[in-house]
């Protein structure tokens, strides 16, 4: 016997979803043909397709702050930066409709209850050695933030896939700059 909708089966099954079809492709209607039911039962679980789309962008923002944190173990330095940046890398090859989903904007109040709290507080402790005052900190935080959703939206949106040299080397190149850089902060 097949076990009913839940609002947790719901959200993981939306998530499998997003990575098929896209995260933007994701609706109620969508989930309600993969559980074989009609739309309306499954409003005893969800309020509409906005409610759906932020519990994955939840979801999804709890699995990269897994891995990120199970990644950072034992790591320092230009090493658990790596580690960090690629955590981010590989979760977006293997899963992009997640990935999608953890970009999602939240209302403010969502947003400071969500694991997205957990990655700023890693990417500041990627930056603890480097004794960078603020509000330089926000500014490395945010830059390290960009550059790594920057180049992967442009390697996964096939940005570099004509021309040399490979993309795996140009990331590697990207964490020594990266690396190098807080330890040269401009001043303002």
């Amino acid at each position: 016997m097949r076990a009913g909708p839940t609002a947790e089966r719901l959200t993981g099954a939306g998530a499998e979803l997003a990575d098929e079809v896209g995260f933007d492709q994701v609706t109620v209607s969508a989930l309600a043909r993969r559980f074989d039911v009609k739309v309306a039962s499954l409003y005893a679980h969800l309020k509409n397709s906005q409610d759906l789309k932020t519990r994955i962008a939840l979801s999804a923002l709890e699995e990269l702050a897994d891995r990120a944190a199970e990644a950072l173990a034992g790591r320092a330095g230009k090493d658990a930066l790596s580690a960090f940046a690629n955590v981010y890398r590989d979760y977006a090859r293997e899963h992009p409709g997640r990935y999608a989903a953890a970009q999602m904007r939240l209302d403010p109040e969502t947003a400071a209850a969500s694991a997205g709290v957990r990655h700023a507080r890693m990417t500041r402790a990627l930056l603890r050695g480097h004794d960078l005052p603020e509000p330089d900190q926000t500014h490395a935080v945010r830059m390290l933030g960009s550059v790594f959703h920057g180049y992967v939206s442009l390697e996964m949106g096939g940005g570099f896939s004509h021309s040399a040299p490979d993309t795996d080397e140009t990331w590697a190149r990207i964490l020594e700059a990266l690396d190098a850089l807080p330890r040269n902060w401009p001043a303002p």
